[in-house]
């Protein structure tokens, strides 16, 4: 299966001022040599995603430099790359990204050109580990035609994040953003699903 990443990199990072003062939130660094988006690249090659885009905006020369200096030894003619898009400004406006879906869309050039069986949009600026691959199958398996990467928050913490309301069937009825009742999980009502923000 042919899977191209979106990885979206954009983000201005406010809330770590002053660390930001000077560069996005995916570039700020992280045990020395490393940035938070390398968490997302280091996720999608070592999950076999070798195909990835990864959509800049603010701030963001240090991010692109870092990135061609870490990951620039790949080659989109086999497959292989690491890519960075500044916005393009497509889609009949000339307007930086206004978000996640607008960022792909003004790139959909993009996947159109490499004609994937299946896109993953992840963001860059969380730190964690993920095999992708697990998200992918799960996702073909329930036939979904999109799927949400969740993680189970306690109850008690939900209402400070994104939150999906789940069936039984694991079948999306909802978004709520931070609700102040926030919907538990079918199988565990002491939790609840936060949001990654991974499509």
């Amino acid at each position: 299966m042919k899977v191209l990443a979106m990885v979206l990199a954009g983000g201005q990072g406010s809330r770590l001022h002053p660390l930001t003062a000077e560069r996005s939130k995916p570039a700020v660094p992280f045990g020395g040599r490393y940035r938070i988006a390398d968490f997302v690249l280091s996720n999608m090659v070592n999950s076999e995603i070798r195909g990835i885009y990864m959509m800049v905006q603010y701030k963001s020369q240090s991010l692109i430099e870092h990135v061609a200096k870490a990951w620039g030894n790949s080659n989109a003619f086999t497959g292989q790359f690491v890519t960075v898009v500044p916005p393009q400004m497509r889609g009949g406006g000339a307007e930086w990204f206004q978000g996640t879906s607008d960022a792909v869309f003004q790139n959909i050039n993009l996947i159109e050109r490499h004609s994937p069986d299946m896109v993953a949009v992840f963001g860059a600026d969380h730190i964690y580990r993920m095999d992708v691959r697990q998200m992918i199958k799960f996702h073909r398996q329930g036939s979904a035609d999109v799927s949400v990467a969740a993680i189970p928050v306690p109850l008690a913490e939900a209402s400070a994040f994104g939150i999906i309301d789940v069936d039984e069937h694991s079948r999306i009825r909802g978004f709520l953003e931070k609700p102040a009742n926030p919907p538990p999980m079918p199988s565990d009502p002491s939790r609840a699903y936060g949001s990654m923000g991974n499509y």
